[in-house]
């Protein structure tokens, strides 16, 4: 017990943690410290904190615990069981009487390690239906991809989380995905929407207010009735989906400046005046086409939106800039496999 005290002291403030001691092993010390032989028949089986400090703690398990109940008791949320998950080896086992660290602070959180850092991929998606094409993904094809994230533990964040993360004041975890739709397509409350609420996923759509209302195209209602739901958030792609970078013939900066204003402020008054009095906060833009240049990247700082979404692929380390964030197209011609490939937890410079 004194080698596991001497861990967990490591952790204490004012106290550098002590590199010879990874956090993964404070486990292995604690079961060897405590006898986590089985209780006698009939004895009454409690989980059990068998040492703690400020960082972490290490528990020991009773049968019927899970690490989103463990979560929820020491972290105060359900939803960081991939917390729990990560410091003991990535495991997503409860085995009553082993005992599992459990961090009280994030241990990595800017995802950065010796083999590169990690991200948050954003999957941006338009049509739902059949028959499939490059734009369209049939409902099975996409439920398929929800099930395959679920049952590779990703967790499906909130645009807001990742806001948080680059900001620095919110820590994620190595396989970390962001559901998106562009346009305003019908099919996403047709089709989308049952599979969001079936798998309690949340997803961001990016709508442009034009085309609401119209044909192939959302209503005020469905809108509405998706964002009232919790789990779907509306946001702004611009008023027409003009692509933003493209100049009129002899238009002035002057009036350039004023159209990007137009295209911006409108999207967001339309939006937070027809979804009233729900407490929407139109702060997050999806480039049209994905395209961006300076002009419209200070016309988005300038009129006060917060995260700004391209269709460049990749993943967004902790370092990207909030208003040049990567998204990854699936389209409807990939099959499980092409999405696997796409959805890539980890990226960064590697070790030789």
């Amino acid at each position: 017990m004194l080698l596991l005290a001497a861990a967990l002291g490591a952790g204490c403030a004012g106290h550098p943690p002590a590199p010879a001691v990874p956090i993964a092993a404070v486990a292995a010390m604690a079961a060897a410290a405590a006898n986590t032989s089985p209780s006698p028949a009939g004895a009454p089986q409690t989980g059990a904190v068998l040492g703690r400090s400020e960082r972490l703690l290490v528990y020991r398990p009773v049968a019927g615990d899970t690490l989103a109940s463990i979560a929820g008791r020491y972290l105060g949320d359900t939803k960081q069981a991939w917390q729990i998950a990560q410091a003991n080896g990535d495991t997503w086992v409860v085995a009553p009487g082993t005992p599992l660290v459990v961090p009280l602070v994030p241990a990595n959180p800017l995802g950065v390690a010796a083999q590169g850092w990690h991200g948050v991929v954003v999957l941006a998606y338009h049509r739902l239906g059949t028959p499939a094409s490059k734009m369209t993904v049939t409902a099975e094809r996409f439920e398929a991809q929800l099930e395959w994230l679920l049952v590779q533990h990703y967790q499906v964040l909130r645009l807001s989380e990742v806001q948080a993360f680059l900001a620095g004041k919110q820590a994620l975890p190595r396989k970390a995905a962001v559901l998106t739709f562009d346009d305003g397509y019908e099919s996403v409350y047709r089709l989308a929407f049952p599979l969001l609420k079936k798998h309690g996923l949340p997803a961001t759509v990016f709508v442009y207010t034009d085309f609401i209302g119209g044909r192939d195209a959302l209503s005020w209602a469905q809108i509405q009735e998706m964002q009232r739901s919790g789990l779907v958030d509306i946001q702004a792609h611009s008023k027409t989906h003009t692509n933003l970078v493209e100049r009129h013939a002899a238009e002035s900066d002057s009036a350039y400046r004023q159209r990007l204003d137009t295209e911006l402020r409108q999207a967001r008054s339309v939006i937070e005046r027809n979804l009233a009095p729900l407490p929407v906060k139109v702060r997050q833009f999806a480039y049209p086409y994905g395209d961006a240049n300076a002009p419209v990247l200070e016309a988005l700082q300038r009129n006060g939106y917060e995260l700004g979404l391209t269709v460049n692929a990749g993943s967004n380390p902790f370092y990207t800039w909030p208003l040049l964030l990567r998204r990854t197209m699936i389209f409807g011609d990939h099959d499980l496999d092409a999405f696997k490939a796409r959805v890539q937890p980890a990226r960064g410079p590697m070790r030789p």
